[in-house]
This record gives structure tokens, C-alpha cells and sequence, in this order.
């Protein structure tokens, strides 16, 4: 088995209503979802089979249903919530999730503010 394999979404993009404060639970922005699913592609390498992988249009539909269904407090929550959704919902080894809030309330010049988990299969962090 390949221990380095991975499968990767980047710049997901979602308008959805996330905050500490009550205006962001109200007016909503943008959050940019990466994220990585470990496992192993070996047998879809050789097969050429979409049923030996993990189909990146499923996963894509339960990441926004995750940003999309509920309003949270904090981005920790949404990263968490998508790493759980996604570990329960495909066979995967671990999953690295990073949730960007690029128009976080904050007083001050900056690109990007984002928050970072890894969580494997089984639940042991």
C-alpha cells in the first residue's frame, strides 16, 4: 500500500453565515474549504475504475452541505464537522481539512485567515 497517496480539493468556495459575531451570522461571506483525503489509489491507479477511488463530486456535495446546512460560531467547528462527515462518509486513511475566512472581522490588513485540522480514520486524533 502507497502511504502517500491523497486526493486533493482546493479553493472550495461557499457564501454561508459562520461567526462569533451577530452581523456575520446575518449579512454571511465567503469561506474557501481545502481539503486532502489520504488513501490509497493503487487499485484505481491500475484499474482505471472510479468505484476503486474516492469520487471527489461526492465529496465536494458533503463538504457543502456541511458549510452550507447550519450557521456555527467558529470556523474550528466547520473544520471539524467536515473532517467527521468526511471520515464516516468515504474509506480514507486521514483527512487534512482548512477552513479560510478571508473577510474575517479583523481591524487590520490581511489575506486570508484560516484554521487547519488532520484527523485520521477511528477517531484518534
Amino acid at each position: 500500500m502507497s502511504g502517500h497517496d491523497a486526493i486533493h480539493l482546493r479553493g472550495l468556495e461557499f457564501y454561508a453565515y459562520h461567526g462569533a459575531l451577530p452581523e456575520e451570522q446575518i449579512l454571511g461571506q465567503k469561506f474557501i474549504i481545502d481539503i486532502d483525503l489520504f488513501v490509497d489509489l493503487s487499485r484505481s491507479g491500475s484499474s482505471d475504475q472510479v468505484q476503486d477511488t474516492i469520487h471527489y463530486g461526492e465529496v465536494y456535495n458533503v463538504i457543502k452541505t456541511c458549510v452550507m446546512d447550519d450557521k456555527h460560531q467558529l470556523i474550528e467547528y466547520l473544520a471539524e464537522k467536515i473532517a467527521q462527515t468526511v471520515l464516516a462518509q468515504f474509506n480514507c486513511k486521514s483527512v487534512r481539512v482548512e477552513v479560510h475566512k478571508p473577510q474575517a472581522p479583523v481591524a487590520g490588513i490581511f489575506r486570508d485567515v484560516s484554521v487547519e485540522i488532520w484527523r485520521p480514520a477511528g477517531g484518534t486524533a
